[in-house]
């Protein structure tokens, strides 16, 4: 009776045995699987087919259509980076090689209170041009505020905020992931704090995340952190505090700066920040210039400076910020991209100085920089941090790895590696080389934290049901190439990348596969024009 039981039950069960193979469009096979929660690596296979994960683990009796041997390799989820500005790179470099490349899969753009303001719009543009990366976007304060007051020093009236409120939650309707703020940006920098708080809880209304270009990095960087962290209380809603970092004169106090963040915590905000691993920032010239220089944009800017009497003021309140922030010259300052003279990109402002025949005296410098200004402006490098501060800044546990850059044109200007090179950086030479954090919570912070601070469903972790947007790459070998003297240099080790399944770089090649989708906020609303 036993024995017929037996048998009764293994013939029941043969046809699920035989039914359990399983067939996939992709296996990676054999690789070391570190899944995004920040888990130590495990042997075993990833199945793919179409855009998913199908099934992770012992996949040696299941079939696919391709079969990837990625022994020795790190399999990871598609690294995403928080902050970056793509507008305007789409329709130039849609592969998005500089990011794609250094393993990111997924940008968000719209950062630094810079954004389209009409998000709906724009994203119809990205499906139409099709990237080969992922991305969402921020709803950014400044071109809110020039859309409804122009670029002048001014405080919103109650229509008028209103009306800027309107717009911030269109755009979260609209899919945008939350709102940012770019407060030493024209016109963002005339405004007051309740303003921000204000258009902070339209985003909050939906979910959003606000995220801040503080107003200061530098000798104020305690105010302006505490500003933004108290934005996040009054709006009630989850902060994530941009380029984290501390120029002179507060080198050596990121402790304090972490502190800061570990109390808001403490309170219960969920505040968060991210950091590119340099010791140099990269932004506009025109931060050097008095916030009310460039009230009205910058025709008004250049009037200012050729007026006799306002250059000298201009000259006296730079001179003085030279003296508050311990510098003493500007050799620091090195311009990237200069539209109207490509011959200065590269060098730095001493060196310009030198050039035009001036002695290298801070006024002389001073002059140096209006001109630059009159020209048209430049985008710069700015060597202001310390590596102790980078290092400090990067074990602690919830900062993510963001690049601060858009989609590179490969061999145009001088840039700041970061757009090459982030990634890689830290996996390389932080990782690897001086062991500052271990590879899984490096690969952590690319992917599981910022997909739960964005609330970007799907993405971030290697499990099934979860998008297939994968990097494979060899631990060993990983590493940037790209520098500031050379910074057209793309990184090295990223063997395989996948994004929603498809393969976009396929044996160290990026292959022209444009594969990527629209992140859309969780305030989003899919409704018909």
């Amino acid at each position: 009776m036993l024995k017929h039981k037996f048998w009764t039950i293994m013939i029941c069960l043969a046809p699920i045995a035989a039914s359990a193979q399983q067939h996939f469009d992709i296996i990676l096979h054999n690789g070391k699987i570190i899944d995004g929660s920040g888990n130590p690596w495990f042997y075993g296979d990833v199945g793919i087919t179409k855009d998913k994960i199908i099934s992770i683990g012992d996949l040696s009796k299941d079939k696919a259509d391709k079969t990837i041997d990625v022994t020795g390799l790190i399999i990871a989820p598609g690294f995403i980076d928080v902050h970056t500005h793509i507008e305007g790179d789409e329709k130039k470099t849609p592969t998005a090689d500089n990011f794609i490349y250094d393993g990111v899969t997924s940008v968000i753009t719209g950062n630094c209170g810079a954004s389209n303001v009409d998000i709906k719009a724009y994203f119809k543009e990205l499906e139409q041009n099709k990237l080969s990366i992922n991305a969402g976007s921020l709803i950014g304060h400044n071109d809110v505020r020039k859309a409804v007051l122009g670029e002048a020093n001014v405080t919103p009236d109650a229509a008028q905020l209103l009306k800027m409120q309107g717009l911030v939650e269109q755009a979260m309707r609209d899919g945008a992931l939350g709102f940012s703020t770019g407060l030493i940006y024209l016109p963002g920098l005339y405004s007051k704090t309740d303003e921000v708080v204000a258009l902070a809880k339209a985003a909050a209304k939906y979910k959003g995340v606000y995220t801040s270009h503080m107003r200061n990095e530098s000798d104020k960087i305690f105010e302006a952190i505490t500003e933004a962290i108290d934005i996040g209380r009054q709006a009630q809603m989850p902060v994530e505090i941009s380029h984290f970092k501390v120029g002179k004169p507060n080198w050596n106090k990121s402790d304090q700066m972490i502190a800061m963040v570990e109390a808001a915590r403490k309170e219960g905000l969920d505040v968060t920040v991210d950091q590119y691993p340099y010791t140099a920032s990269s932004t506009t010239l025109n931060v050097l210039l008095p916030d009310w220089v460039v009230d009205g944009g910058h025709a008004a800017a250049v009037k200012r400076i050729n007026d006799p009497e306002i250059h000298k003021k201009i000259m006296a309140e730079m001179i003085q910020d030279m003296v508050r922030r311990d510098r003493p010259n500007f050799d620091y300052a090195v311009v990237a991209h200069c539209d109207n003279d490509s011959t200065l990109n590269g060098k730095n402002i001493l060196e310009i100085n030198t050039i035009k025949g001036r002695e290298a005296t801070i006024p002389n410098q001073i002059e140096t920089i209006l001109d630059i200004i009159k020209l048209g402006g430049a985008s710069m490098v700015f060597h202001g941090m310390n590596e102790d501060d980078v290092i400090n800044i990067m074990r602690y546990p919830l900062t993510m790895v963001a690049s601060d850059s858009g989609i590179r044109l490969f061999g145009s200007g001088v840039p700041h590696p970061r757009g090459y090179g982030t990634n890689a950086r830290v996996l390389g030479y932080y990782v690897r080389e001086k062991g500052v954090i271990r590879l899984e919570d490096a690969v952590r912070r690319m992917t599981s934290l910022p997909a739960q601070k964005f609330k970007i469903t799907g993405r971030g972790l290697l499990q099934p049901g979860m998008f297939a947007d994968i990097v494979v790459f060899d631990a060993d070998k990983v590493s940037d190439k790209s520098t500031f003297a050379q910074p057209h240099a793309y990184s090295t080790g990223f063997k395989y990348v996948l994004v929603n399944g498809k393969l976009t770089v396929d044996n160290f090649k990026h292959n022209g596969t444009r594969n990527g989708a629209i992140l859309h906020g969780p305030g989003y609303t899919n409704t018909k024009p």
